[in-house]
């Protein structure tokens, strides 16, 4: 049989390695993030050295963010990492 992906709107931001503020922002921190980081500085420092990586944490486990990949919140508000080339195949900018 075959499916097709349902319409369905949805909002991302791109991992540049030079907006770690608003990736932040856009997928909420860590609920342990005060635990390991008394400052936002001190995070952007641990991400840098870990090779510019953004680590999301999810049901399934942690999941890696590269330089250029997308974050997707999916319809539950969960967020997920997607490639840039499998992001341009599968979504087009919406207008509002």
């Amino acid at each position: 049989m075959k499916y097709k992906k349902k319409p369905v709107i949805i909002e991302a931001i791109q991992w540049t390695g030079e907006n770690l503020k608003e990736v932040l922002d856009f997928t909420g921190k860590a609920d342990n993030f005060e635990k390991y980081f008394k400052s936002f500085e001190q995070y952007s420092d641990f991400v840098k050295s870990d090779g510019n990586t953004f680590k999301i944490f999810t049901q399934e486990g942690v999941m890696l963010a590269s330089v250029g990949d997308f974050i997707i919140r999916g319809i539950h508000g969960e967020h997920y990492p997607c490639k840039p080339e499998i992001f341009e195949m599968t979504y087009e900018k919406v207008i509002d």
